[in-house]
């Protein structure tokens, strides 16, 4: 297949030249080394997407729309004759296994239910050409994800000025989508512009993703980065060294609710007490459009060893103490001062201006 050369910008993730199986950058590898994986089955694609491999919302989802046409492409394989119906239920069954990996980005089931859509969208193609148009499919979903990152760096340097302090948690650059990232994308465009920024990057817990990814991809960048803790984010703001908070996001509620990273909502709350511009990027794909509020948002627990072993050479606390580690949190929407997608930039109230996104006329659509 002639592919766009657009596609071959993304290096995180992206499907190997003869399109058997799904490279990617192993992110828990990251910043002591870059190392390639290859996926090829659905214990792979789990694998990746449950231990953070692959991570960030659109990435996710991203390596999911692949995932889901090597699994169809190995069904193919084993049975050549498989009927259409036997066809998607094996391949339902991989979906539904692949969409248990992590529960609380939206991209990872929209990316999934969208190929799996296309699939039966073409119920009287031959199994060929089946697997040729979920290979377009999944190459689409990348590409429009390049091209929302760079609309959505667009609408949010338009925010910023030349020399702003920003403050950003955990990470949701290019190694979280495919080109530019939602929350870093505006930095990254910005300096490519010539622009200059101080970015304070929060380490981030449990996974440090802030201090392992977000400075890494800043540095390499050229912005001008200064890692600090978690627990630094109150006085780098109360010393003025912060014009904006930008942060990416997991899931977006239709009130304008988002989970993102665990420590989001702390941040938002001393923007706002700071009198600080608190920023919200993604893609209209994560924003979820069956969850009212986010007390519908399902937050993922991981492990208790991420807090107590991880990143030490001995354990930093008791065996028998008990650990609460959620992955994420979900920040209040009046916290937000407004959410930038690719389709525009959304201010309060979001019940109205989000609605606007699809198309759903509302009074004071409060769109940019």
């Amino acid at each position: 297949m002639q592919r766009d050369a657009r596609f071959l910008q993304a290096e995180n993730v992206r499907l190997s030249e003869n399109g058997d199986s799904v490279i990617i950058i192993d992110q828990t590898q990251l910043p002591g080394a870059v190392k390639y994986l290859e996926l090829r089955t659905d214990v792979d694609f789990y694998d990746a997407i449950l231990k953070l491999k692959v991570r960030g919302a659109p990435a996710i989802g991203i390596c999911a729309a692949f995932g889901y046409y090597i699994m169809a492409r190995r069904i193919a394989e084993a049975d050549p004759v498989c009927g259409y119906e036997e066809f998607c239920h094996r391949l339902q069954d991989r979906k539904e296994y692949l969409n248990s990996s992590r529960p609380t980005a939206v991209n990872l089931s929209w990316a999934l239910n969208r190929m799996e859509e296309t699939l039966r969208n073409h119920e009287e193609a031959s199994l060929q050409e089946i697997l040729e148009i979920l290979e377009e499919e999944a190459i689409a979903i990348q590409q429009e994800d390049i091209e929302m990152c760079r609309k959505i760096s667009g609408y949010g340097l338009s925010l910023l000025k030349d020399g702003d302090g920003i403050l950003t948690h955990c990470n949701a650059g290019p190694l979280a989508t495919s080109v530019y990232g939602t929350g870093l994308g505006p930095l990254i465009l910005g300096r490519e512009q010539g622009m200059n920024f101080h970015v304070y990057s929060d380490e981030t817990r449990p996974l440090l993703q802030g201090a392992r990814l977000t400075s890494y991809e800043l540095q390499k960048a050229g912005i001008d980065v200064t890692l600090i803790c978690d627990n630094m984010a109150s006085l780098v703001m109360k010393n003025g060294w912060i014009q904006a908070c930008l942060v990416g996001c997991d899931r977006v509620a239709m009130n304008g609710d988002v989970a993102n990273k665990i420590g989001t909502s702390g941040v938002a709350i001393l923007a706002k007490y700071y009198g600080i511009p608190f920023y919200v990027l993604g893609p209209v794909s994560t924003i979820d459009r069956t969850c009212s509020t986010g007390a519908d948002i399902p937050i993922e627990l991981r492990k208790p060893e991420e807090i107590k072993e991880m990143f030490y050479e001995k354990p930093m606390a008791l065996s028998e103490v008990k650990c609460y580690n959620p992955a994420f949190d979900v920040t209040d929407h009046e916290l937000i001062t407004a959410i930038i997608t690719d389709r525009g930039i959304c201010r309060p109230p979001y019940t109205q201006s989000l609605a606007a996104l699809f198309g759903v006329e509302t009074p004071n659509r409060s769109v940019e």
